[in-house]
């Protein structure tokens, strides 16, 4: 059990690791959501704990879990105890963390959760839906991060916030991306700067939103839906467009990093604007874009992130050119080639990917994970999605 603190709200409450269940009385969909994952990202909590008391079993089709993420470090209120948890969900790293004798705080947490979610995989019934509640210390309009899956992209466009594309071509192990990994619809929610009221209010508004677009719920058993959606669009500046992320600035061993005041997420920056000051130097902007997530916390590895407004058409190209499967063409390139086509994993000749452009990759799903000394290995999300899965569900026609 874990006693965990809202300053927006000056309360505390006490969780167990499942924080509630739901049995609805009709057959339906598998919604999990995952919250304070991040210790000190407390609003996602309440949220879950309010929505949860309104769900009458007469009413939901399916099943509910609400699953509180790091009881340890949500105790302790900060991000993270040993390691952040959410940058260790790598096939890599689960196996070398389950062969350890003595795991430390973190990885304790991961693999509680990792049993856990292969027990909600195995007891319930598809189509499933994950959802990782979040909130971030600098200002910010709520938004969605997905990894690139189609299914992804047609889930998260129901609702009236930004959606950011790519993130996962810049974060190694972020739980979300270990799921849709397996091939299930999951997006994260960002619903603004950790201690803000407004925070709890859009955490609230989104978990009723996507209960009704999941097919969890019926739009009439939601009195308030219309001004649920109401509420984040106004929260949201009435944005709702993709983003791709195109930099990030990782924070090194031992860097002094400070992000320069003031800046908060999708502030539009120019190029060669000083954004923070790392080891005594200004850290100038590479782009013309938007700031993303920039850091205003001791606790984190991620300095802030630049990205750029995805144009419709290379939107609907894109669709277009994974629906055909245009990427099995890519092999009679030179220089690439399968190394798990099961998986969509390509591996790309380093001397010859500078003549191939990122955005080509990018269009058919591909991302950068992984280079070694002489080759780039990219991850496609579409080869492992379990579109099958959703294809009767109301949103994805």
């Amino acid at each position: 059990m874990a006693a965990v603190y809202n300053k927006a709200l000056n309360k505390t409450v006490h969780v167990e690791r499942i924080i509630g269940k739901v049995t609805g009385n009709n057959p339906g969909p598998t919604f999990v959501v995952f919250a304070g994952i991040h210790g000190n990202e407390t609003s996602g909590i309440f949220a879950l704990t309010e929505v949860l008391n309104t769900l009458n079993p007469e009413n939901v089709n399916g099943n509910v879990f609400a699953i509180a993420g790091n009881l340890e470090a949500l105790n302790a209120h900060q991000r993270y105890v040993d390691q952040d948890l959410n940058r260790l969900w790598t096939p890599e790293n689960i196996a070398a963390i389950q062969k350890k004798t003595n795991t430390n705080t973190d990885e304790k947490e991961l693999i509680l959760l990792l049993d856990l979610l292969n027990d909600l995989l195995t007891i319930n019934e598809p189509p499933f839906y994950f959802i990782d509640l979040h909130s971030t210390s600098s200002r910010t309009l709520p938004f969605i991060t997905i990894n690139d899956a189609l299914i992804n992209r047609k889930f998260s466009k129901q609702f009236p916030v930004p959606i950011v594309l790519g993130i996962e071509e810049y974060l190694s192990g972020p739980l979300l991306s270990y799921i849709n990994q397996l091939g299930y619809v999951s997006l994260g929610f960002e619903s603004g700067q950790h201690d803000d009221i407004n925070t709890i209010i859009n955490n609230v508004s989104f978990l009723n939103l996507a209960l009704v677009y999941s097919g969890v719920l019926e739009e009439t058993s939601v009195p308030n839906f219309e001004h649920y959606y109401n509420s984040l669009r106004a929260r949201a500046n009435n944005i709702q467009y993709f983003l791709e992320i195109i930099h990030l600035h990782k924070i090194k061993a031992g860097e002094r990093f400070k992000m320069l005041n003031g800046f908060k997420s999708f502030q539009a920056i120019k190029k060669d604007v000083p954004l923070a000051v790392s080891n005594g130097l200004n850290v100038f902007s590479k782009y013309n874009g938007l700031i993303f997530m920039p850091l205003y916390q001791k606790q984190g590895s991620e300095g802030f992130f630049i990205a750029r407004v995805i144009e419709p058409f290379y939107l609907r190209l894109s669709t277009f050119l994974r629906r055909i499967k245009f990427d099995r063409l890519l092999v009679a390139l030179p220089g690439i080639s399968w190394f798990n086509k099961l998986e969509g994993t390509l591996k790309v000749n380093l001397n010859v990917a500078k003549y191939f452009a990122k955005s080509l990759f990018h269009l058919l799903g591909y991302r950068s994970r992984f280079t070694d000394k002489t080759h780039l290995r990219l991850n496609n999300r579409e080869r492992v999605a379990k579109t099958y899965m959703y294809k009767n569900q109301a949103w994805y026609n």
